[in-house]
């Protein structure tokens, strides 16, 4: 095993190197670290019922290849609650508000029958580049009245989160 992950004293991870000593900058060269985290969870009836009180909102917030997807379904308002719960939670990855970055600029891809991927473009791409994001961990899951999604950024091992 190239590289471990042991929780210090204080709970704070320490990455090993192979030889079970600390790296020396704390991380092994040439990996990658976690930039950010998010999560959201989204209360599907209530989505459906702002849905319909603001018709609009489908258009505001999702992309067309999110709403085509979504309306191939049989309850097209579950899945844009899912998706909508996967654009917070890269929001919070992001470290940004609702009024930084617009909604469509994320937009959560199915390609074919493979796993959902987020997509970025505009404000949260220049911020997900700023931040020094190199790739996104996507996982969404629902029940008929809960959405939710947990996203996680990472990035080169050697760049500093403050960079």
């Amino acid at each position: 095993m190239d590289a471990a992950i042991r929780a210090g004293a204080d709970f704070a991870p320490v990455i090993l190197a192979g030889d079970g000593e600390p790296a020396s900058s704390g991380v092994p060269r040439g990996g990658t670290r976690i930039l950010g985290i998010g999560v959201d969870a989204v209360d599907v009836v209530r989505f459906r019922r702002v849905m319909a009180r603001r018709p609009r909102l489908t258009t505001r917030c999702f992309t067309e290849g999110e709403r085509s997807y979504a309306g191939i379904s049989g309850d097209p308002g579950l899945r844009l609650a899912t998706r909508f719960a996967a654009k917070e939670a890269v929001m919070k990855c992001l470290g940004v508000g609702i009024t930084a970055v617009a909604f469509r600029e994320i937009e959560v891809v199915r390609p074919g029958r493979d796993q959902p991927v987020l997509s970025l473009s505009g404000r949260a791409r220049a911020q997900a580049e700023v931040m020094g994001i190199t790739g996104w961990h996507l996982s969404l899951t629902h029940t008929d009245t809960l959405a939710m999604a947990f996203v996680v950024a990472e990035g080169a091992a050697d760049r500093s989160p403050s960079a």
